[in-house]
């Protein structure tokens, strides 16, 4: 029988969930996006037979995991002391890592806090690497923060926004319509909010980020859709072009139907050429 594990992980006033997948020679971590939890990467990436232990986590206000510290941010020390506590108890020397979206800044920060410990590191439409005006906006400026808040309990203003931003053709008529998507219930605009300002210090630092992966030779394999209006290529571009060793596919998708294509390659590496752009 195969062995799974379906837990938790506590680290200070915080807590984990994860579910446990597999019992291969190497590791995987993986970090799901927005609105999702670990399950979505925990029964689909598992195969049997497969060389991967996999450890899908849910992000803290996702899934069951919390975060114990109201609106403070998650910093980026706290989140490696938190990952080198779970490695160590756990017994996990080398491993790989995954993110999609949201969670390629946790994917990320790994890199800066384990690069010599990481062999390989898997990005899906990877968010953090650049980041928007409208999240800056949003989130630094206090005054424009609590407004940002109020937009939870009062939720028409949130849609007022959108609608003067299409209007002004400020925003792609797509994304609007994603992040409606993502707004329409108080759970999901609570969701947005702490994810939003909790998260915010864990943006990548690109030149430190690229120079530890090209010094430590980690492969690096980038998923990305060729209609995603939420993470484009072309935004990526720059960061991409300074991996050394990296891999490209772009999937005929947008945004949310890329973890086909992550299946696959972990069934079967060579599946994707390298510097392949689709």
């Amino acid at each position: 029988m195969n062995a799974s594990e379906d837990s938790f992980f506590l680290y200070k006033n915080s807590v984990l969930h994860f579910i446990k997948r597999g019992t291969g020679a190497k590791t995987l971590l993986v970090f799901h996006g927005f609105g999702q939890d670990g399950s979505v990467f925990g029964d689909a990436l598992y195969k049997p037979n497969n060389d991967y232990t996999i450890y899908s986590f849910s992000l803290f206000f996702h899934g069951r995991s919390t975060w114990g510290y109201g609106e403070q941010p998650l910093e980026k020390r706290f989140w490696i002391n938190c990952m080198e506590s779970f490695l160590t108890d756990h017994h996990i020397d080398r491993f790989a890592v995954a993110g999609f979206s949201l969670g390629a800044r946790f994917a990320l920060s790994l890199v800066e806090g384990f690069a010599t410990r990481i062999d390989q590191v898997y990005l899906l439409a990877p968010d953090g690497i650049k980041t928007s005006l409208w999240y800056s906006l949003a989130t630094y400026p206090i005054l424009l923060r609590k407004f940002f808040k109020s937009m939870v309990v009062h939720p028409n203003r949130f849609y007022s926004l959108t609608r003067t931003m299409e209007k002004l053709k400020l925003m792609d008529r797509g994304l609007i319509r994603f992040a409606e998507s993502q707004m329409n219930t108080e759970e999901k605009r609570s969701r947005v909010y702490y994810s939003w300002v909790v998260f915010r210090k864990l943006s990548t630092a690109p030149k430190a980020t690229i120079r530890l992966i090209n010094e430590h030779k980690i492969k690096t394999i980038f998923i990305l859709g060729q209609h995603d209006k939420v993470i484009s290529y072309k935004g990526l571009r720059n960061f991409i072009n300074r991996i050394h060793q990296k891999e490209i596919v772009r999937v005929k998708s947008g945004h949310s139907n890329l973890l086909p294509t992550l299946i696959n390659h972990l069934a079967n590496p060579n599946s994707i050429r390298n510097g392949n752009q689709g």
